[in-house]
């Protein structure tokens, strides 16, 4: 077997991963035209997290999900804390 055909599968592989990479940083960052930074007060305690997303809602969503997941224990607080209303809201530029 020759060299250039042991080599191509690895090539094939990296040049994927590259794709991949590129494609997830795209998606994550190319179309975040909303930006917010969204405080959440649960149990005494408060946590602000940042979102981007492309639509308000789903930046919101982004930004409440981590606040709450840092603030609570368990998936019935999660879900109370995730229902409640922020205690602040900043949408950035």
């Amino acid at each position: 077997m020759a060299k250039t055909s042991k080599k191509l599968p690895v090539v094939a592989g990296i040049g994927f991963i590259v794709v991949f990479l590129a494609f997830m940083a795209w998606s994550t960052f190319g179309n975040a035209s909303f930006r917010c930074e969204l405080c959440m007060t649960y149990n005494g305690k408060t946590v602000c997290r940042n979102g981007a997303g492309a639509s308000q809602e789903s930046a919101e969503r982004v930004a409440r999900d981590g606040a709450c997941t840092d603030l609570t224990r368990g998936m019935t607080e999660l879900v109370q804390c995730q229902g409640s209303e922020p205690s602040r809201l900043t949408w950035k530029q």
